[in-house]
């Protein structure tokens, strides 16, 4: 069972991630945040395989969740859903240790694909599919 944790500032995106995740088999939402500050001890406590992560967030920055996570030991696999989707940020996201990007007008099916290829044990970042939606 993948245990996934969404951090999003936007209740929307929450749901909408979260409709389409629990359609999923093998897949489960743990837990989610809306801020920063309080996720990273919720993450841990919850003991989630998967943090999906806006790291534009109000009042707290994302990509400090994203770093955090990939020093951890185990390191947690993070994937990046943003609106900003340049190469430069998404240098920024390799380099803070996510594992995919995801720009927020992804096709469904996309997400759906690599989040069930994940529940099925694929360790390959690079089984995502090239842009918009693809490995960090």
């Amino acid at each position: 069972m993948l245990k996934i944790f969404l951090v999003d500032d936007s209740g929307l995106v929450r749901r909408r991630l979260s409709a389409l995740i629990s359609a999923l088999a093998g897949v489960v939402i743990v837990g989610e945040s809306e801020e920063a500050d309080t996720a990273l001890a919720c993450i841990h406590m919850t003991r989630a395989d998967l943090v999906i992560v806006d790291p534009h967030l109000a009042g707290g920055n994302g990509m400090e969740i994203v770093e955090s996570l990939a020093r951890a030991t185990p390191p947690v696999l993070t994937m990046v859903l943003t609106n900003h989707s340049g190469p430069a940020f998404r240098a920024a996201c390799r380099r803070a240790g996510a594992g995919y990007f995801f720009d927020k007008t992804c096709e469904y099916e996309l997400a759906r694909d690599t989040i069930e290829r994940l529940a099925n044990g694929s360790t390959d970042k690079y089984a995502a599919e090239p842009t918009p939606c693809e490995p960090a």
